[in-house]
């Protein structure tokens, strides 16, 4: 049935192209009302030595651009605070062996900071292709090791001989992520944890060979996601490894070469251990603990209560454990007296991406922020925009009478607001709904009126393909789990025709897995059954689709990697596919793309690929109308919103 549908569509077919015209745009017409979204979210974090033996504390606070942050240990001073430029965070910061501390960049670039001056110089891209990096780790004499996405890959970094690759290539074949480091001194070894599919892999990192640790049993977990070495007693040493999905971490001791704990519940951002090796410090829980590390985790005991998460831990030469925790909280516990104490750091908010727009049913522009999340609400009547924190990172949004419905990530959470109410998180407004397991990212909505319900389309998670098709009822308030109705492809657009859903997808599945099918499919689903109607090809070789938009005479519009495509949903034909502009070639994923609408002008306005557009509907004629826009919504009065990083912009047409 399906090629049969695909040849008498394809017949149908109709190509068009039409350039792009250049035309005089009012730039009067654009109007910047700023960024919306602000956090003090703080990421990688290292305790590190200064001029004279000062002890500092350095960290890295989220936002466009990102910011290195530098502390005194004891006085709590700021002492740098310098933008990362292009970055807007960095998960991980190292101090080598000469002082230097280093930080991730933007695109694979890695930044350098020398304690006791405010310069921090880029020092280039660290392998071609390799546009992520997660941790870093120093080795000796003055080098630095460093984890990449989407090679795989370990770099090396040395002041007199620049950048290499220790690894000689992926250390695991098929996979994107080395996300976790961490090097051994007295054997001159790396621990490199690998994701999306788990594998701890031992490096050698002068000759590149490379060994397999991970036990057979944790091999279809998610990821090495951290990994940190403590001393031990008579060289007893050990590394802790914390693997996902699920939080377990293996302890291995690497004198004997054996697992030999699985624990469960250890943060492990960051853990320490006494030099003398029979004490090991660490946060679970939001709990300080303690415990030997050759004996069972369970012997451990608490320290402290309502701590947080540690992000980076230090074992003073006088004794004490320093911790700095994600709440910016910076303790100090003294091990002679189990004294702790807590100072708050002060963190400078930065701006933080838009990552998701929604016109609600108050007349406001709702945002949603990334990564640090938290929503905003842009008044267009006053000017003013109200900040609104409780929600993780909202990937999509969607209105159905008074409420707001909003798809959270991370684990594909959903939560709806009813806005006749204050936002009150805590007392349940927004309301959680439920979760499906497997499922990360709920982008395209589609709202049936009619029926009072409202269907999300999933991403799955990391190193996954095929994504869901999730429907929510108001009156039964149940949450309903549909499979992706096309094999190993996720659901990148929707829309209702007032029959079925109209179902577009993308061959794209989690971060971390290649796509294995080839193009994007077209297919009608009852919501009622789960049932699916059809299933064609309306943009040959187009790897998502997006940006789904009802027009006056039933039709639906939407896109496809730069082409248009126009479907009947009655005949459920393709009425004609016309190129728009030249779309990129693929890369590792796509999502989401185009937006959409029609405007009472009568002309269709959209955003795609970092471009703001008009589109005639009678002529086609595209014209771009404005650079690095990305979501777009309507306004009741027409004018149009859309996002330029951290900015809420507006056009009126």
């Amino acid at each position: 049935m399906k090629k049969l549908i695909q040849g008498t569509v394809m017949a149908l077919l109709l190509f068009t192209f039409s350039p792009p015209t250049k035309a005089q745009v009012d730039t009067t017409r654009f109007t910047n009302h700023g960024s919306q979204l602000f956090a003090s979210m703080i990421q990688g974090s290292v305790f590190a030595k200064g001029p004279n033996g000062r002890a500092l504390v350095y960290t890295v606070v989220r936002g466009e651009p990102a910011h290195l942050l530098g502390y005194d240990v004891e006085t709590r001073e700021l002492l740098i605070d310098q933008a990362l430029p292009k970055a807007d965070g960095a998960w991980d910061l190292a101090q080598s062996s000469d002082g230097t501390i280093y930080a991730p960049g933007a695109n694979g670039s890695l930044f350098a900071h020398t304690p006791g001056t405010q310069e921090v110089r880029d020092l280039g891209v660290v392998l071609e292709g390799e546009n992520y990096l997660w941790n870093l780790t120093a080795g000796v004499d003055g080098e630095v090791f460093g984890a990449t996405y989407p090679g795989c890959r370990v770099f090396r970094y040395h002041p007199e001989d620049g950048f290499s690759d220790v690894g000689k290539g992926p250390l695991v074949e098929k996979e994107n992520y080395v996300r976790s480091l961490a090097f051994y001194p007295k054997t001159g070894m790396l621990y490199a944890g690998v994701g999306s599919k788990a594998h701890l892999i031992e490096l050698n990192p002068k000759t590149g060979e490379k060994k397999e640790l991970l036990p057979e049993k944790f091999k279809n977990y998610e990821f090495v996601y951290g990994l940190e070495i403590v001393p031990g007693v008579d060289g007893n040493d050990r590394l802790f490894a914390l693997i996902t999905n699920g939080s377990i971490t293996l302890v291995y001791n690497l004198k004997t070469r054996e697992f030999e704990q699985e624990i469960e519940g250890m943060d492990m951002r960051a853990i320490t251990g006494d030099p003398n090796g029979k004490a090991v410090y660490l946060t679970s829980k939001s709990q300080l603990k303690r415990f030997d590390p050759a004996k069972n985790y369970q012997t451990a005991e608490v320290l402290g209560e309502e701590i947080g998460t540690a992000l980076a831990f230090h074992y003073a030469e006088d004794g004490k454990v320093y911790f700095l925790t994600s709440g910016a909280n910076l303790f100090s516990f003294n091990p002679k007296d189990n004294s702790l104490s807590k100072n708050k750091l002060q963190i400078p908010g930065q701006p933080i991406p838009i990552h998701s727009l929604v016109t609600g049913p108050d007349g406001k522009i709702w945002s949603g922020g990334y990564l640090a999340g938290g929503n905003a609400a842009y008044d267009p009547k006053t000017g003013k925009s109200t900040f609104l924190p409780g929600l993780d990172q909202t990937e999509g949004m969607s209105v159905l009478g008074d409420k707001i419905y909003f798809g959270i990530y991370p684990k594909g959470k959903f939560y709806v607001h009813d806005t006749k109410s204050d936002w009150a998180p805590k007392e349940g407004n927004p309301k959680f709904l439920g979760q499906f397991e497997n499922q990360s990212r709920a982008f395209a909505h589609a709202v049936l009126k009619d029926k009072n319900q409202v269907v999300f389309g999933m991403i799955p998670e990391y190193g996954k393909l095929g994504g869901a098709l999730v429907k929510f009822d108001e009156q039964t308030e149940k949450l309903d789990y549909f499979p992706s109705p096309v094999e190993k492809q996720a659901i990148a657009g929707l829309a209702y025709t007032g029959d079925y859903i109209l179902v577009g997808t993308t061959i794209s599945g989690g971060l971390g897995v290649a796509p294995e099918t080839k193009e994007a499919n077209l297919v009608g689903w009852n919501p009622d059954t789960g049932e699916k109607l059809f299933d064609l090809i309306p943009v040959p070789g187009a790897t998502a689709l997006t940006g789904f938009l009802n027009m006056p005479d039933g039709s639906i519009w939407g896109m496809g990697d730069g082409q248009l495509f126009i479907f009947d949903p009655k005949s459920r034909q393709v009425k004609s596919v016309t190129k728009l502009f030249d779309y990129p070639p693929f890369k590792s994923h796509i999502w989401r793309s185009a937006f959409m609408v029609l405007h009472p002008d009568g002309n269709i306005y959209g955003t795609d690929w970092e471009k703001l557009f008009k589109l005639d509907p009678k002529t086609l004629e595209f014209t771009e109308l404005a650079k690095e826009a990305a979501l777009l919504v309507m306004g009741e009065d027409g004018t149009l919103y859309f996002k330029r990083k951290t900015e809420l912009w507006s056009f009126r047409p």
